[in-house]
């Protein structure tokens, strides 16, 4: 089956080399148009909220600035789950959000609550 393969392609070089040629167009157009990410996005959908007060002890950061965001956070549209991080002068408040929301309302929401707490 090889060899006859192999007596009918030396034997009919235009054909193959036309074959050849057109298979390897076809490819390259079919690279043109697939769409490749060469890093796909599998992260959730989440915000961080930071926020540094330099002068506050831990048990303090986390009354008066992680409990309040977290209680201004929950009411917020689609949030999956909530995680905090209280440390010394410094509050991280991570919401996650559903997958169905898009990438741009969870920054627009977590950002309106920034601008809240900047102001006051």
């Amino acid at each position: 089956m090889i060899n006859k393969i192999i007596r009918y392609s030396v034997r009919n070089k235009l054909i193959i080399g036309l074959l050849t040629i057109a298979l390897a167009a076809w490819g390259t157009y079919s690279l043109t148009q697939v769409s490749i990410d060469a890093v796909p996005d599998i992260t959730n959908n989440q915000v961080r909220v930071i926020t540094t007060s330099p002068n506050l002890a831990t048990q303090e950061v986390e009354q008066f600035i992680t409990f309040p965001v977290e209680l201004a956070m929950a009411n917020l549209p689609g949030v999956v789950e909530m995680r905090s991080v209280s440390k010394l002068g410094l509050s991280i408040v991570t919401i996650v959000f559903e997958e169905n929301m898009g990438t741009y309302l969870p920054r627009q929401l977590g950002t309106s609550l920034r601008m809240q707490k900047k102001h006051i």
